[in-house]
């Protein structure tokens, strides 16, 4: 299988952290790194940049240190605000800049960006266009297979993608209307690849090592993004590339292993976020590495009341102290999917 190019990069392999709003801030996007991503697409970040001087945006903003190469994905219905935003990303260290039309929430597509622009495919073309001649750098774009069921357009949009110097095409198996439910229609996503020559990369369901596999056979997809699967488990990116190249499957992370993958990433985040936004943030994040883990529900209660880093440190090695202390403690094999 050939490699994965974007523009001048080449993917060290098939693998690609999708842009998930919430999540993947610098802390997550560095750790799925570690845990053998090829790529990391940043959180969505507004095209309006008059938006920027919130303290969110100015967070999501910050890619300094971070491996080649740097995606920024921007969201926004107006082709000349995108084409700005995506050239002031790039002056701040960009070196792909992705344009969302997937992202299926209200607030979103209520303003007309996201997955509602594939409504309007001449303002597809206008923005696509724009931003590509905004920027000397590769532009991507991530989009759903349709608004609905009865609009399922996204062959016609891959191609308008194509013609307008898109580099590489991102298609998350489902149209708007489904949100994240159902199953993801693979069989849309492998029309598209063979309608276009640029590389196209499959999203949707990929939650496991045999599923990635199965994906990639059905698709022919050049790579695969992977996003809500890699909550609480980060390291499903080394366990997919293991699988992919050895057909065979890796053992789970030992309870040692995850228990030193939270902690890291408690302290990150908190020196990312201050003591504040830490706290809240390393919340839903630790929910999601124990999720499965028993008392976990118990945990997470008392867990979501602590305000600092050290009691939360110190709360997330007494959880694995106590199951160390369990003779059924389980292998790591009920880590969240």
């Amino acid at each position: 299988m050939s490699a994965v190019r974007i523009g001048p990069y080449t993917l060290p392999n098939r693998l690609i952290l999708a842009p998930m709003a919430g999540v993947t801030d610098q802390p997550f996007r560095q750790l799925c790194r570690r845990f053998g991503a090829g790529m990391v697409v940043s959180e969505m970040l507004t095209s309006d940049v008059r938006l920027w001087n919130s303290r969110k945006s100015r967070l999501r903003l910050q890619h300094a240190g971070e491996p080649e190469p740097r995606s920024v994905q921007i969201a926004g219905g107006d082709p000349q605000m995108l084409a700005e935003a995506a050239r002031r990303n790039v002056e701040m260290g960009a070196q792909i800049i992705d344009i969302n039309m997937g992202c299926p929430a209200k607030k979103v597509c209520n303003k007309a960006a996201g997955s509602a622009l594939m409504r309007d495919e001449l303002l597809v073309r206008q923005i696509l266009e724009a931003v590509v001649a905004a920027v000397e750098v590769p532009v991507t774009l991530k989009i759903r297979t349709g608004w609905d069921h009865h609009n399922k357009n996204g062959l016609t949009i891959a191609r308008i993608a194509e013609q307008s110097g898109i580099a590489a095409l991102a298609v998350h198996g489902r149209t708007r209307a489904d949100l994240y439910t159902g199953e993801a229609e693979y069989d849309t996503i492998a029309a598209i690849k063979q309608s276009v020559s640029i590389p196209v990369f499959a999203n949707g369901d990929i939650d496991s090592p045999q599923k990635a596999h199965q994906v990639l056979l059905k698709t022919g997809a050049d790579a695969l993004l992977i996003g809500r699967a890699a909550q609480g488990r980060p390291w499903i990116f080394r366990e997919i590339d293991h699988y992919l190249g050895t057909s065979e499957l890796l053992a789970p992370p030992q309870p040692s292993e995850i228990e030193a993958t939270v902690l890291q990433h408690l302290d990150a985040l908190h020196d990312f976020y201050g003591d504040v936004m830490g706290a809240r943030i390393a919340r839903k994040h630790v929910g999601w590495y124990l999720e499965t883990l028993p008392g976990a529900r118990d945990f997470r209660a008392r867990f979501n009341r602590l305000e600092n880093k050290d009691a939360q440190g110190a709360s997330v090695r007494a959880f694995f102290a106590e199951h160390r202390a369990e003779p059924d403690s389980g292998d790591g094999q009920g880590v969240a999917a």
